[in-house]
């Protein structure tokens, strides 16, 4: 078999590649042996805001604006729905964040999303005293339908080979890549955290963040947006909502624990004050860099060989802005954003 590329990994990177590689006409096949559940658990927010320090996300804006038309070509290829627009809105705790609120409106890369006007909690079942801030543009793509859908049309085309790639078993010719039976031009991994067990990148400062989510019953909370305070609550429909998440730095594995499920029920219970049933608690690994920027790029030595990783919390907006520069330095030589470029660590 002889392809443009060999992608290994199929999260929001891999997948976010492919739609690159499709709108080009470059032929590939991808590796994925679920073993990264990080894309799948995810939350699936897009938010142009930190809400925690009321900054601006790195770039925001040429993010959303590459994202939100690559999924809604997913979707309709695909014939689901994945993108949710929903208002993010934030619990204020004191009068001091809101002070901090009005101040972060008036700075740069932040005005276009951040409502000046203070929202009223009308919902007896939230206690939110200080009111509440919203944030523009914000939305939830269904990850886990993502990959799933993804995967299966893949597989219909003959481009996913669902086994776990073999490192050893790649060879180099000139200007090519032998795998197997496969011969490619060049190889891009995205396995998220399983960058640990990669020979050629594992030395990168990848360090990886456990979270952890529950999913939750909530008839009488009748939430219509996304409720971010010590925790995020996020409406799926049918009265249930997602809760989460956990930054847990030392275990990385994908087991769920007790510790983590207690964790997020007293914060969620410290400002929502209605009867609920815990459905489901989910563990990923998500793939953080110490400088929170994502690592892309060549190889130190091997010319055809690329990484495409370190999306953080964030892989939902930055993932196909990352695959454009990716894909745009691979076949064009346009430099890459400095920020991001895995050679900063070299």
């Amino acid at each position: 078999m002889k392809v443009d590329y060999i992608i290994v990994g199929c999260g929001l990177a891999g997948i976010s590649f492919c739609e690159k590689l499709k709108a080009h006409n470059k032929s590939f096949i991808v590796f994925d042996d679920n073993s990264q559940q990080s894309s799948i658990v995810a939350g699936g927010l897009y938010n142009p805001v930190t809400l925690k320090r009321f900054t601006p996300v790195w770039k925001s804006e040429e993010q959303l604006a590459i994202a939100l038309p690559t999924y809604n070509n997913i979707a309709n290829n695909l014939g689901v729905n994945l993108d949710f627009k929903i208002p993010v809105k934030r619990r204020f705790t004191s009068l001091e964040e809101q002070n901090n609120w009005f101040e972060a409106s008036d700075k740069e890369g932040l005005k276009p999303f951040i409502n000046t006007e203070l929202i009223e909690n009308n919902n007896s079942k939230i206690d939110a005293p200080f009111k509440l801030g919203e944030v523009f543009s914000t939305g939830r793509l269904d990850t886990k339908l993502l990959v799933k859908s993804y995967k299966n049309y893949l597989i219909k085309n003959d481009w996913l080979i669902n086994e776990a790639f073999n490192y050893s078993a790649l060879n180099f010719q000139q200007d090519q890549i032998n795998y197997k039976h496969i011969n490619a031009n060049q190889i891009v991994f995205a396995e998220g955290f399983g960058i640990k067990q990669n020979p050629f990148f594992n030395q990168l400062p990848l360090g990886g963040t456990k979270g952890q989510l529950l999913t939750i019953h909530a008839p009488d909370l009748k939430l219509d947006y996304v409720l971010k305070s010590s925790v995020f609550v996020i409406p799926l429909g049918n009265d249930m909502y997602r809760v989460g998440s956990t930054y847990e730095q030392k275990d990385k594995t994908n087991t769920i624990t007790q510790e983590a499920r207690q964790m997020l029920l007293d914060k969620l219970k410290s400002f929502v004050n209605c009867d609920f049933e815990v459905i489901t608690q989910v563990a990923g690994i998500r793939p953080t860099v110490k400088d929170r920027k994502p690592l892309v790029g060549r190889h130190q030595t091997q010319q055809n060989v690329y990484l495409f990783n370190g999306l953080g919390s964030r892989g939902v907006m930055i993932a196909p802005y990352v695959a454009n520069q990716l894909f745009n330095f691979i076949e064009s030589g346009y430099p890459l954003d400095k920020e991001i470029d895995c050679s900063r660590f070299y």
